[in-house]
C-alpha cells in the first residue's frame, strides 16, 4: 500500500500507465500498457476518504464521527470526488432518508424539507 500512496504523490493527479504487472502467486510478469482504475488516479487522501466511507457503510454521520466534521464538508467532499470519477452524476437531490435525518438534526427546516421531498 505504501507503495502505491508514493506513486500517487509522484504523480500530481497526471494520467500514467502501468507497464508490469507482476503475479506474485505464479511468479509470472505481464508486460503492456495497463491503464489504472480511475479511483486508483485518486490521490491517496481520497482513496484513504473512499475507503472509510465504504467501511462506514455509506453513512454521512459515521464520516462526521470518523473524520470531526460537519455534514455539509462530508458531502462537499464526496462531491468533489465524485467530479473527478468518470460517469458519476453529483447534482441529484438527496434521497428521502438524507433529507429527513437533516430535518431531525436540524439543519434544515420543515419547509426546506418539503421543498425537496416534493421535487
Amino acid at each position: 500500500m505504501n507503495e502505491w500512496r508514493d506513486l500517487t504523490r509522484r504523480t500530481l493527479g497526471e494520467p500514467f500507465v502501468v507497464e508490469r504487472v507482476r503475479l506474485v502467486a505464479d511468479d509470472v510478469a505481464i508486460e503492456g500498457a495497463f491503464r489504472p482504475p480511475a479511483l486508483a488516479l485518486l490521490p491517496a487522501e481520497d482513496q484513504d476518504f473512499i475507503a472509510a466511507f465504504v467501511r462506514a457503510h455509506g453513512s454521512i454521520k459515521a464520516m462526521e464521527r470518523l473524520f470531526g466534521v460537519s455534514y455539509p464538508t462530508i458531502k462537499g467532499r464526496l462531491n468533489r470526488i465524485a467530479e473527478r470519477l468518470p460517469g458519476v452524476e453529483t447534482h441529484e437531490e438527496p434521497p428521502r432518508n438524507e433529507v429527513l435525518d437533516e430535518l431531525e438534526e436540524g439543519r434544515i427546516d420543515v419547509a426546506e424539507a418539503l421543498r425537496r421531498l416534493e421535487s
